[in-house]
């Protein structure tokens, strides 16, 4: 099957400055693909291209092959969800919907027909005409997205469209994008700082930095094969510790804390250790892991996990550890020293340049 977006060899200048760095990728047709990254790395500004409302320094932008730099936004076949949502709040739910289509002159019959049904596929059948101010955010949310998808576009582009979200709200629209995506099977490509949404909602994610691609994957595949220390330290929680020296089967901390890992590789300046990867009072039977002494500081206990942030007996250094959900923890209190352990295939290791 040939992708339905092709990006070859991207490159945006603003002066001296290099926003995008000659990114190639490709998006194959249904994918809920991601951009993850911190502000100011590119990614707005290359989903601004592939809209057309910019134009690259260099490179080609290729929609079911054919070469859309130099088109004009209304010339090509995407649409694009803004953070602000940009709704006309004189309007209601149904001439919001309808706007597009008017422009492009549909007929009326044909409209009322699209409208109804889209706001019907996106859960706001009966919505058409109330206020947009009288809408909740996440229908708010809902009826921008139908704005869009009812002009029918191969790709929908969304701009941080939760960012103006509660917490609550947006963990709730993180499943309905999902499942909304899944059953119109229009492809997205999704932009967002924030990593609980582009591993939940995704099957590709790129985690950008400076201008390029650190690595392109699954969310499985990042979370557990970081490829760079960036993209470790990035994509989900870990430690972090700086090495003093690595090889010959052993890495130090700057502080002495030794660990075994038979594969270590000398030049790495730096090491990450998930914190679900500590295992606490390691069986005996187990073979093979670091076992160290820690002693418990704080126990953050939030309903669904419990966090606890410990030190390393004789080194100083600060662990966060979570724990699963499980009464063999219940009794664990703050001042409690125990041993703990990690396997040397939890730990990852880098050169200080890749971070």
């Amino acid at each position: 099957m040939s992708p339905i977006l092709e990006v070859r060899s991207l490159s945006k200048r603003f002066g001296d400055f290099t926003a995008v760095d000659g990114l190639t990728f490709s998006v194959d047709e249904g994918d809920f693909f991601s951009i993850l990254g911190p502000s100011g790395c590119g990614k707005t500004t290359m989903l601004r291209m592939i809209a057309g409302f910019s134009e690259p320094s260099e490179g080609s932008i290729l929609i079911r092959g054919e070469d859309m730099v130099g088109l004009p936004p209304e010339k090509r076949p995407v649409n694009m969800v803004f953070q602000n949502l940009a709704l006309f709040p004189m309007m209601n739910v149904f001439e919001n919907v309808a706007f597009g289509l008017r422009r492009r002159k549909v007929p009326n019959e044909e409209i009322r027909r699209r409208v109804e049904e889209m706001l019907e596929r996106v859960g706001l059948q009966g919505f058409g005409k109330k206020r947009v101010t009288q809408l909740s955010g996440g229908q708010r949310q809902r009826v921008a997205i139908a704005r869009s998808l009812v002009l029918e576009p191969s790709i929908l582009l969304l701009d941080e469209p939760l960012g103006a979200l509660d917490r609550k709200l947006r963990e709730h629209m993180k499943i309905e994008l999902k499942l909304l995506q899944r059953e119109i099977g229009t492809t997205f490509i999704y932009i967002t700082h924030d990593q609980s949404e582009a591993m939940v909602m995704s099957n590709k994610v790129a985690v950008m930095n400076r201008g390029h691609f650190e690595q392109l994957g699954t969310p499985r595949e990042l979370y557990r094969h970081p490829r760079t220390a960036f993209v470790a330290g990035f994509v989900g929680e870990s430690n972090r510790f700086e090495l003093r020296s690595s090889g010959h089967g052993t890495l130090s901390t700057v502080s002495g804390w030794m660990l075994h890992k038979s594969d270590a590789k000398e030049g790495m300046h730096l090491l990450f250790i998930r914190p679900e990867s500590i295992i606490l009072a390691p069986d005996e039977k187990l073979q093979g892991i670091n076992r160290f002494e820690i002693r418990v500081e704080t126990i953050l206990f939030d309903g669904a996990n419990t966090k606890i942030s410990a030190r390393v007996e004789g080194t100083g250094e600060e662990l966060l550890i979570h724990l699963p959900q499980n009464a063999r923890y219940e009794g664990l209190k703050e001042g409690d020293r125990l041993e703990a352990g990690v396997h040397p295939a939890d730990l990852r290791c880098y050169a200080k340049e890749e971070e």
